[in-house]
């Protein structure tokens, strides 16, 4: 691994615990010395006023995250491998490599192998401030894998299967082998309306509506900035 990918690796975990103190008042500046833009960078955003105009994260905002996205990150992208090492430190006792693809997915959205700062920006202005149903269709645009404008059983079944590698083993209580199916048969209960075998997004965001457990972890995001 180069030096620019190793420390594009070990920063960007570093910088994602700090992403929640962006707003919150607790993040202080930090200063930069004018050798850090020597950095050989090969993306820069084109600008921040039209990321200001697309998202929920006003101008000094987006400077403080572009400056610990650059810092951290010299390159200006994230590709795949890199995500998937960088995802797997926060779950030590599983394997996030399958879940952390369909993550990578979800936030490279020109499909292009790799996530920008703009990627990454627009995604976080979603999850963390954006309506219930921005959030809800982000969400569905990751259990859509191939991106067809349907959930499928078998695409439920493998974000599933992954999230259960995810977090591995020593999940408490223990999971039985037949929980992801279970669990899919639930999901498919509840949001195939129709009983065609596919769950639509606006099936989805419906039956999301209507279930204060989820309702609830949307607002989580919320909290963090």
């Amino acid at each position: 691994m180069s030096g620019c990918a190793r420390r594009c690796k070990h920063g960007l975990v570093k910088f994602a615990l700090s992403v929640s103190k962006l707003v919150t008042g607790t993040l202080i500046k930090d200063k930069v010395d004018d050798d850090l833009e020597l950095s050989i960078v090969c993306h820069r955003p084109e600008g921040l006023e039209p990321l200001e105009a697309q998202t929920n994260f006003n101008k000094k905002e987006l400077q403080v995250l572009y400056r610990g996205f650059k810092n951290e990150c010299p390159s200006g992208v994230v590709n795949e491998e890199t995500f998937k090492q960088i995802y797997s430190q926060f779950f030590p006792h599983g394997d996030a490599s399958t879940y952390a693809h369909y993550l990578f997915n979800a936030f490279d959205t020109s499909d292009n192998g790799s996530i920008k700062f703009e990627d990454f920006v627009m995604a976080l202005s979603i999850l963390l401030r954006g309506t219930t149903t921005e959030k809800l269709q982000w969400t569905f645009n990751l259990y859509d894998i191939n991106r067809d404008g349907y959930i499928t059983k078998e695409e439920m079944t493998d974000i599933v299967k992954a999230i259960y590698d995810m977090m591995g083993r020593f999940t408490y209580p223990a999971l039985k082998t037949d929980a992801p199916k279970q669990h899919v048969d639930a999901f498919f209960q509840k949001m195939d309306r129709n009983r065609d075998g596919v769950v639509t997004l606006d099936e989805f965001i419906l039956a999301c509506q209507e279930d204060e457990n989820i309702m609830r972890s949307l607002q989580l995001f919320e909290n963090v900035i």
